[in-house]
């Protein structure tokens, strides 16, 4: 579950991305304490497999279409 309460499942590929590239951006910024580097890279990771997760159901299901489409 994300600080806002949101839980990651209830996450869109959007908002997962955008979080993500919060992230990176504060761990590029430098400055932040160790701890808290630590677990914006998990919170990172996370998003990164959420992002993974809906790209992957995106393309099952154009693949998905494809194959009940015939060919012209």
């Amino acid at each position: 579950m994300s600080a806002d309460g949101v839980d990651l499942a209830e996450l869109t590929y959007e908002q997962a991305r955008d979080e993500l590239v919060q992230v990176v951006q504060r761990l590029e910024s430098g400055g932040v304490p160790l701890d808290e580097s630590l677990a914006l890279w998990e919170r990172g990771e996370q998003l990164a497999a959420v992002c993974q997760q809906r790209l992957d159901g995106a393309k099952a299901k154009v693949d998905a279409a494809r194959a009940t489409t015939p060919p012209s």
